[in-house]
């Protein structure tokens, strides 16, 4: 992996910050997690490429509370057109 900055899709509403805090760290320094409300997912900054790659390995199409979850690397925000109108 290039990032340290993991998507981590197919969660349910109700998990928390802590949980995924708690279910990342079992493989390796979490820097930040933010859950993007209301969505389904959310990232995970883990402190190093590596162990984003191990924590993706381990994780991935397990089962969380449920559902099992969608792991893959963040791609980076893509820039907002500039055609849009601002009206």
């Amino acid at each position: 992996m290039q990032g340290s900055k993991l998507y981590v899709g197919n969660l349910k509403y109700s998990v928390t910050n802590d949980q995924l805090t708690e279910l990342f760290g079992n493989h390796g320094e979490v820097k930040s997690v933010n859950i993007i409300e209301g969505k389904g997912f959310g990232f995970v900054e883990m402190s190093s490429p590596e162990e984003a790659g191990k924590a993706k390995d381990a994780l991935n199409d397990t089962d969380f509370d449920g559902r099992p979850l969608k792991i893959d690397e963040a791609k980076p925000p893509r820039p907002r057109s500039e055609n849009r109108s601002r009206y």
